[in-house]
């Protein structure tokens, strides 16, 4: 599904800034309690994370759902927020470049934050009659979702008798009593269960990112199909992707102060996926002064707004570019209709892909010629396949990463204890009716 280059991560391709052949081979090594942890999982079958690429039991009940909004709705909103939504995103990317679904999908909304003002012109832009909702929570009581599902539910009420509010909504939360599944049950709306060992952020290959994926008509298997490839290189090779693409990301920090891990992939299909990363990455791993800074880049857009600090910054950062197949795609360049100007020659009779081609590997050999730590992805096809392999490859990673760090990858402490000094702050706040 991909292949990965780390040569210009190599004190022998960029100098100082990369790794010596030993420091890389003695930081591999230390991969082990990582992989072991992700095989043992998989042994013994009690880390649903590295079971879900081959799970098929779920799918009729997320084609069946998915079909069911399908036929309903003209536009579906998912309410959620962090992994409850980022996952979906990104696998939604696929099937919705920013101008609509193709074919008689419906257009899926993603509000994964709590602006009143984004919600106002949310409702003005939706006919309430044939929008549905899916409300994701994964302990069922995320104050942000419970907040976006009843403002929906009394926009609902607007055009609708409270016995039909339920035909509307999906809630996926934990099979165990909470807030979110009370109203679920008030309402009479359809719930599907969460599972209670899949973190948020590890949750894009669930029916938390599988559900909005068949809505939009991407096929749940194949996305599970790629990430199951993933597994069988875990499972049978100390030297597999992920392993070297963790020891990279240990060694760069730990003994080239490297802080910041930007990915950027040169497709605007994957450029949520980026998102996703971040939340993974900083979520998983930035705990007890641990962790590098996860960035989003998009090219050939950043290397307009960023790439300048990239090459003449410091060197503190790792670069992962996403290659993809575009050479020879899209329409050709006529520079006649600029009246044949010399100075569009470079340009004339070339595709726009080829354009993209050339710019995301030139943007890479720059970076390398500037001594710049730089991984390459190189992606076979950009399609379920392709980002179920990228998603189980990070999530991999990560998981490979903690183990190194001798961290806990699904937990976030700190991220509770700001939910808990928000909720003081609301009840100070007087309620109006």
């Amino acid at each position: 599904m991909y292949a990965q280059t780390i040569d210009g991560c190599m004190a022998e391709t960029i100098g100082a800034a990369g790794l010596a052949q030993p420091t890389l081979d003695a930081w591999l090594r230390r991969a082990a309690p990582g992989l072991a942890q992700l095989r043992q999982g998989h042994h013994d079958r009690s880390l649903p994370l590295v079971l879900l690429p081959e799970e098929r039991g779920d799918i009729p009940m997320i084609e069946d759902r998915a079909a069911y909004h399908r036929e309903r709705a003209d536009t579906v909103v998912v309410l959620g927020t962090g992994g409850s939504s980022l996952g979906g995103q990104a696998l939604y990317a696929l099937a919705d470049s920013g101008f609509g679904p193709s074919g008689d999908s419906p257009r899926i909304v993603f509000m994964d934050n709590i602006d009143p003002h984004t919600f106002d012109h949310l409702f003005r832009s939706l006919d309430l009659s044939r929008t549905d909702f899916i409300a994701i929570s994964k302990s069922g009581g995320t104050a942000e979702t419970l907040t976006q599902t009843l403002i929906c539910i009394e926009a609902l009420l607007e055009i609708a008798d409270e016995a039909a509010i339920g035909e509307h909504f999906t809630v996926i939360t934990e099979p165990r009593t909470s807030p979110l599944s009370a109203l679920a049950q008030r309402y009479g709306m359809t719930v599907l269960p969460h599972d209670p060992d899949i973190g948020g952020r590890y949750s894009a290959l669930s029916i938390v990112g599988l559900l909005p994926a068949a809505i939009a008509g991407l096929d749940p298997v194949n996305i599970r199909a790629g990430a199951e490839t993933v597994i069988a290189d875990l499972l049978t090779g100390d030297e597999c992707p992920a392993a070297i693409g963790a020891a990279v990301q240990c060694a760069l920090a730990k003994v080239r102060d490297v802080r910041a891990s930007i990915l950027m992939p040169y497709s605007d299909r994957l450029g949520t996926l980026g998102q996703w990363y971040c939340q993974l990455w900083a979520e998983s791993l930035g705990k007890q002064g641990q962790g590098t800074l996860p960035v989003r880049a998009v090219g050939t857009v950043d290397q307009h707004s960023q790439l300048q600090l990239y090459l003449d910054g410091p060197r503190d950062k790792l670069f992962t570019v996403i290659q993809t197949p575009v050479a020879s795609t899209g329409r050709l360049v006529r520079s006649a209709l600029a009246g044949n100007a010399a100075d569009l020659a470079y340009l004339d009779g070339r595709s726009m892909g080829d354009l993209l081609d050339v710019m995301q590997r030139a943007t890479p050999e720059t970076l390398i010629a500037a001594g710049c730590p730089t991984r390459i992805i190189t992606v076979d096809r950009v399609d379920e396949a392709g980002i179920g392999a990228l998603m189980m490859h990070f999530f991999a990673e990560t998981v490979i990463v903690a183990g190194m760090l001798g961290i806990d990858p699904f937990d976030q402490p700190a991220v509770e204890r700001g939910k808990v000094l928000a909720r003081q702050h609301l009840s100070r706040i007087t309620p109006r009716h």
